[in-house]
């Protein structure tokens, strides 16, 4: 979630004061609370009232009541069995590794969290390493497990470490890419790079340095172990990439941008990029098409930044994408899927992009989930934060701010 670019602290007070709004804006749902009214059955588990193209449902899998907190990544490891990031709260230390059963079938009993990691900084990313490995990004590393029997407890094995944590933007988001590539997000300290008097500095300082902020990492891993070989900057002025997507075979790395935080409606465009070796992609002093940004007018030329591949809505967050390979067998064959998690109007809802065969996004789009606007009684507010399709085809998200696992399947399941 970005939060409004008006709350500028400036001094030792009003950051405190900012600190404690954020918290309220960031915190989870009430514990145990059950935002969501269910009437019927979808896939053998309580159906709610989201609107998805006709012959398909969203089921209910889990919310606070099955103990989720803060639910942010899913990941399928077997047929049939799931982890699932909690990051807890956006304090150190309370997030958790979960782990569950989903049949291919129902009707099916209330699923059921076993903990195989707890007490984890601010967690976020959760993905399957070509070694065969489950690689999770903490706030300040990236740490491994090997896949064990089910409920087994990890080990924790740590394979990049001082990753910075702080500041607005410390989760980490990751993806593999071809040769043993792993792209991780390093997000900018700030939102528009203000400093604690309200001065946007030039040159930032998130940009300066060998390991600069705001940027997209590439790590080398190899050897005989696949540990870490070379760690170093890839693509420069991504504000937080928490949405990156690889495309295998065209070997295109993604990333939807989570832009400035401007108090309008309609401005700044959040944008998709396709990432380049050494490009510099704009923050903080260009937003949307290469334009400026407020406070960088004739201060910087952003026609030396690379270009947008799309544009997307202002405020909509894309706070996770998939690129699924066009040879897989169910409805998202060949498109980049997006939880757009923001909650003003563009926000809130899951959608998906057509690929081209060079592996970039054409204009043609498809609304899996939408309408997802609160409604009293019925539903909260959407925020889908989290996506995975399964080896049934079918696509599971996770709700932060709701504390839920759904499922989108067809109605005939």
């Amino acid at each position: 979630m970005k939060i409004c670019s008006r709350l500028r602290p400036s001094s030792r007070v009003t950051r405190f004061l900012f600190v404690a709004v954020l918290a309220l804006v960031l915190a989870p749902a009430a514990a145990g609370a059950a935002p969501y009214a269910t009437r019927g059955t979808c896939a053998g588990y309580p159906r709610v009232d989201l609107r998805t193209p006709p012959g398909t449902c969203v089921a209910m899998l889990a919310d606070a009541s099955a103990g989720l907190r803060f639910p942010r990544r899913v990941l399928e490891i077997a047929p049939g069995r799931f982890w699932l990031i909690d990051m807890g709260s956006w304090e150190a230390g309370h997030g958790r590794l979960l782990e569950f059963k989903l049949p291919s079938t129902g009707p099916v009993a209330p699923l059921a969290f076993t903990v195989l990691a707890d007490k984890l900084d601010r967690p976020l990313g959760l993905v399957r390493g070509p070694d065969g490995r489950v690689y999770v990004g903490d706030a300040g590393r990236i740490w491994r497990t090997a896949v064990h029997a089910p409920g087994s407890p990890v080990h924790e094995e740590t394979v990049i470490d001082g990753l910075p944590s702080t500041g607005t933007h410390p989760l980490k988001e990751m993806v593999f890419g071809a040769g043993g590539k792993l792209y991780i997000n390093v997000g900018s300290s700030t939102d528009a790079c203000r400093d604690d008097a309200d001065v946007q500095k030039l040159p930032c300082a998130d940009l300066e340095g060998a390991r600069p902020r705001a940027a997209i990492y590439e790590a080398t891993l190899g050897g005989s172990d696949f540990t870490l070989q070379v760690l170093r900057p890839y693509s420069r002025g991504l504000r937080n990439s928490v949405a990156m997507a690889y495309v295998k075979g065209a070997n295109v790395l993604l990333q939807g941008e989570n832009s400035i935080d401007y108090p309008d409606e309609a401005l700044p465009f959040e944008k998709l990029d396709v990432l380049r070796d050494g490009a510099n992609y704009g923050w903080p002093y260009c937003v949307g098409a290469r334009e400026p940004a407020r406070g960088y007018e004739k201060r910087f030329d952003c026609a030396t930044t690379e270009p947008p591949a799309m544009l997307w809505p202002a405020h909509a967050a894309p706070l996770h994408m998939i690129a699924v390979p066009a040879a897989a067998k169910n409805a998202f064959a060949g498109q980049l899927v997006v939880a757009w998690h923001g909650y003003r109007a563009a926000g809130h809802r899951v959608m998906s992009f057509t690929l081209d065969a060079t592996g970039k996004p054409t204009g043609a789009s498809q609304t899996w989930i939408d309408d997802w606007t609160a409604l009293a009684g019925v539903r909260p507010l959407g925020a889908p934060t989290g996506l995975f399709i399964d080896a049934e085809g079918r696509l599971l998200i996770v709700e932060d701010r709701n504390r839920t696992l759904l499922m989108l399947v067809p109605e005939t399941r």
